[in-house]
């Protein structure tokens, strides 16, 4: 999977910029506020995902401006395909010249991962980070976890409703017991589906730490459910679990007027040679961290749809050694890299690819690089 061309009109900063990637590392590099980090999230949007800024559609658009668009060209399932974005209030989606009904539906036909410095939130903050790495890095490769998580927020929302509601109508208790079946069904895909996808990503995640760290550290991690279920079993075990749980726990809802277990509360907890990377780890661990669990997110992928995703990098360069910063450059083989620094001699180690400058938005320079 690769990006041939890309061209953003009234995109954030970038009033028009149009450009052509190579297939090996592209290095976006600029003084801060060029708008090297809108140029990332604009690929990262072809993924149907939302803003991994967590921006809202209507911040895309240039300030005065009516619309945004971006328009990409890719290879993608042996075929070159193409997909643009339209954003004004919110955003649509063609694919291929078909409209689509939401751009969610963009998922699965272009996959990417981002690493950007607010990911290292999934180390230093607290449990939804990682919920959300999770279910995002599932979504590219299952589109219909999308729906099926959607699901079950609702109706957590509507259980949560009516324990807040039993205190006015004391009559609604007897439809608990229907909630939490729903709940409980809901919860048991999601489960099984997270730590799955947690045990796949596992091994991916160690091997390439121990590239990036020269094998001097060692990572794990697991997931930590906060209902006592054994997500080994089956589907429909996990779901009476997970309903007996809710039972269990009961006197506390109603206690809180709100669900305290369940997917909606669990945790990864990550580890560096047996210890909290959260508290021992270094700035450059932790970064490491991270990007491990998004490199493997690519094996995953290539392991899934049987091609690999492109990988996206802003400012993934600082408070990596030299060692690690040529891991990044030059060992990613067979995938598609763009990546955005500051200083331009990031460049000096790089030996494909090409580097390009972004000034005001615009191109400033343009240098390939070859073996």
């Amino acid at each position: 999977m690769r990006i041939n061309r890309i061209k953003l009109c009234d995109f954030r900063n970038l009033c028009q910029l149009e450009l052509t990637l190579c297939e090996h590392a592209n290095v976006i590099y600029g003084d801060n506020g060029q708008g090297k980090t809108n140029f990332i999230e604009a690929v990262w949007m072809f993924t149907g995902a939302k803003s991994f800024r967590g921006a809202k559609d209507q911040q895309l658009v240039r300030f005065g401006c009516a619309q945004g668009t971006a328009e990409m060209d890719f290879f993608a399932g042996e075929r070159e395909q193409s997909a643009t974005l339209t954003i004004e209030n919110r955003r649509s989606a063609v694919l291929n010249e078909i409209p689509l009904k939401s751009p969610t539906e963009l998922a699965g036909h272009f996959c990417a991962v981002v690493f950007s410095p607010t990911h290292l939130s999934l180390i230093k903050n607290g449990p939804q980070e990682k919920r959300k790495f999770i279910d995002t890095s599932i979504c590219q490769i299952k589109p219909k976890y999308i729906h099926m998580l959607s699901q079950y927020n609702r109706v957590l929302d509507q259980r949560n409703h009516l324990l807040k509601d039993l205190q006015y109508a004391p009559g609604l208790m007897d439809t608990l017991d229907i909630w939490d079946q729903r709940l409980a069904a809901f919860a048991a895909v999601v489960l099984k589906t997270r730590a799955s996808f947690v045990q796949r990503l596992r091994p991916f995640a160690q091997q390439t730490y121990a590239g990036i760290s020269n094998n001097q550290e060692v990572l794990d991690f697991q997931y930590l459910s906060t209902l006592e279920c054994d997500l080994e079993k089956d589907i429909p075990e996990i779901e009476k679990q997970v309903f007996a749980c809710l039972q269990q726990q009961r006197e506390e809802d109603l206690r809180t007027r709100n669900t305290n277990y369940g997917p909606h509360r669990d945790d990864i907890e990550i580890l560096l040679d047996g210890n909290s990377a959260r508290v021992f780890g270094s700035q450059g661990q932790q970064r490491s961290c991270v990007l491990s669990l998004k490199l493997a997110e690519c094996e995953i992928i290539k392991e899934t749809i049987g091609e690999y995703p492109v990988v996206l990098l802003d400012d993934v360069m600082s408070e990596l050694d030299e060692k690690r910063q040529d891991y990044l450059l030059n060992h990613l083989k067979n995938r598609q890299l763009v990546m955005t620094c500051c200083d331009q001699t990031n460049l000096r180690g790089l030996q494909a690819g090409v580097g390009i400058q972004l000034e005001n938005g615009r191109v400033a320079n343009y240098q390939e690089f070859s073996f």
